[in-house]
């Protein structure tokens, strides 16, 4: 919806289907875009494969009644990849342009729909305006009626020598508006003859069962009528208001929405097209791409991918992959480029010319120009990369720097750790490793992340993760860290905290997995018809368990990690004059599998458990500073490393 612009000329919908996880080699299509077919959609698919944009099995369209379209994964395929592939690649999303136009004065002209339903809406505020004014005229004319019958049925007027023996109508009607001139001061409007003509034709009948009570109370509703419609007059706004609330009431039930509005995160193609190539390079004659196969492979690519190559005298450019490309001999790396990408650093040792200094620097390269040369060093002719290393999450090595041996040089070797360096832009100049010749550079051990882990975060609008600080903060993930997944009916599972990882609107809880946390679940046991409480902790499993137990008419009550909880079970049915108790979860029960049925809290029907304030709480302990170990080369002395480079042996 964020480029729906209100409706306005240029303003776009991102439309999507439903496609949910049968299982992980399985997925199901229920819902289709406007004005998509089952046909069009399962064209879309067979196609995407056959490009090579996703990879899959089969696709079967067993639709009847209801959108059913199952797609059957091929082996070794992610499923959220592969969903977001077919949102990427197929008719399971498109953008639909609400161009919003209405024709007025015989020209068209594009507006807002915001504007259309002002307008729309002061058109029913003026409708119903009118009809509040037609009600309130009919009902004047029956007040007046009603006050006019009383009047001459009161009276007597029908009884007058006058009106028995007048000539004429017109002597009649005459003398009955005479007999009215007290009254009609109170009258609404003035008094015609055609209101007397039809006093004159009420029947005698009516007359003789005329009930005074019963006409003042008619007389009193139809002035209340009139002052409620006076009122609404006054108020239109608020009576508009609650006529559409009338009518969404009437009607709603009968019309629900069949969409769900919701935001969608941007999928980039980039990102979930299928790895379907190999890049090949050939450094020898500076040619990379997909069709080199007897060369030297590289890396698995998609055909969308774009490539980052590197070159030993410090240039560097960002190519699309092609089956055959040149892009310039003297290739250093190459791999596969992902823009905004903060987490690949590249360490780098380069000299100033061909005479120059050494400088050290690191960086990341998140955006170029693609086909454009960039620089590593300082551009200056016969610069050239002396040390080079990719890392994919910012690792920082350490390197040993082997000097040339020159009279008055004291120190030929030391060395250098990349942590020690701060991360920079990529035009940044470096810092200065040395101004003596090297020899060489050599690795001498392999370095840890100095970035730290990746924070993550879960949105709840879109169902995903993300690294923007959108949504809550689930942590900071390493390596295999897992992140678990709770829904309301019971099911768990744990995946990694790949961004591509799609997750059901009705969870409960979404964190990062800890496999020693206890939790508390309090649930209804369909089977036993009891409320019961366990204490468990979750297995890490990425295929969905379930710790409510098989029968789905099972149901959650609630479910916390509070290390000592205390809950309140509140009684319901026959039974709710009981008054509610309060169990402390850690002393009634202790910790079981998560498939254990629990404890019952009662033998009388429970209709809630509630969470209460804890009364105890956990003793804080003192983290242990982490420690890693690396394993580091022997180290060389500088009288073995001077015999090494002049070319002496040693006898001994």
């Amino acid at each position: 919806m964020e480029r729906y612009n209100d409706g306005e000329r240029g303003g776009s919908v991102k439309v999507r289907a439903s496609i949910k996880k049968l299982d992980n080699r399985t997925l199901i299509i229920t819902s289709l875009p406007f004005g998509k077919t089952t046909a069009s959609v399962v064209e879309s698919i067979i196609k995407a494969n056959e490009r090579g944009k996703i990879k899959i099995r089969k696709v079967d369209d067993i639709t009847a009644a209801e959108v059913e379209i199952q797609v059957q994964l091929a082996p070794g395929v992610s499923s959220d990849r592969t969903i977001d592939a077919l949102y990427a690649f197929t008719d399971c999303e498109i953008n639909i342009s609400p161009n919003c136009c209405i024709i007025e004065d015989d020209k068209p002209h594009f507006l807002t729909v915001s504007d259309v339903l002002r307008t729309s809406t002061d058109r029913t505020k003026e409708l119903l305006r009118m009809e509040l004014e037609i009600e309130k005229k009919e009902k004047q004319e029956a007040l007046l009626f009603a006050s006019l019958e009383k009047i001459f049925i009161e009276e007597r007027i029908y009884k007058d020598k006058e009106f028995e023996n007048a000539k004429n109508m017109e002597i009649a009607v005459a003398h009955i508006d005479k007999r009215l001139e007290p009254y009609k001061p109170t009258f609404v409007r003035e008094i015609t003859s055609e209101d007397i003509l039809k006093l004159m034709e009420i029947k005698m009948a009516r007359i003789l069962k005329f009930n005074s009570d019963k006409a003042d109370e008619n007389i009193a509703k139809f002035k209340s009528d009139i002052e409620e419609i006076d009122h609404n007059l006054d108020n239109l706004i608020d009576y508009a208001i609650s006529w559409y609330l009338m009518l969404k009431e009437k009607y709603g039930k009968d019309y629900p929405r069949k969409t769900e509005i919701r935001s969608f995160e941007n999928i980039e193609a980039v990102k979930v097209a299928e790895a379907n190539e190999k890049l090949y390079i050939n450094r020898e004659e500076g040619f990379i791409g997909t069709g080199l196969r007897k060369d030297e492979f590289v890396c698995n690519c998609s055909d969308i991918d774009d490539i980052i190559v590197f070159f030993r005298d410090g240039k560097y450019k960002v190519v699309k992959v092609s089956d055959k490309m040149f892009v310039g001999k003297g290739i250093l790396y190459a791999n596969v480029y992902k823009r905004n990408d903060k987490r690949t650093i590249y360490n780098v040792i380069y000299r100033h010319g061909k005479t120059g200094s050494h400088y050290i620097k690191r960086f990341s390269v998140t955006g170029v120009t693609r086909d454009r040369d960039y620089d590593v060093s300082q551009g200056k002719a016969g610069s050239r990369i002396v040390y080079f290393s990719a890392n994919p999450n910012g690792e920082a090595e350490t390197v040993r720097i082997i000097l040339k041996p020159k009279p008055r040089l004291r120190i030929l070797q030391f060395e250098k750790d990349f942590s020690e360096i701060s991360i920079k832009g990529r035009g940044s100049m470096g810092n200065i490793l040395t101004k003596a010749d090297v020899h060489r550079i050599q690795l001498k051990q392999k370095g840890v992340s100095t970035l730290g882990g990746r924070k993550v975060w879960f949105d709840p609008d879109v169902l995903r993760l993300n690294y923007d600080e959108s949504g809550f903060y689930l942590g900071e993930f390493e390596g295999d860290d897992q992140v678990l997944v709770v829904y309301q009916n019971g099911n768990f599972h744990t995946c990694s905290f790949d961004l591509s990882n799609h997750f059901e609107p009705n969870f409960v809880r979404v964190e990062k997995y800890d496999e020693d946390k206890i939790w508390s679940a309090a649930l209804f046991d369909a089977d036993q018809n009891y409320a019961y409480l366990k204490r468990f902790t979750f297995d890490a499993s990425d295929k969905a368990a379930n710790f409510l137990g098989e029968n789905p008419d099972s149901k959650l009550f609630l479910l916390t990690d509070v290390v000592y909880p205390r809950v309140e079970a509140i009684f319901g049915g026959g039974d709710d004059f009981r008054e509610p108790i309060e169990i402390d979860v850690e002393e009634f029960i202790g910790v079981k599998s998560f498939k254990a049925k629990g404890k019952r809290v009662s033998n009388y029907e429970v209709k809630d458990v509630k969470e209460l304030e804890p009364t105890r709480f956990p003793e804080e302990e003192k983290e242990k500073p982490s420690e890693i170990e690396i394993e580091a080369e022997e180290p060389i002395n500088d009288a073995d490393l001077l015999d090494e480079i002049t070319g002496q042996m040693s006898l001994f």
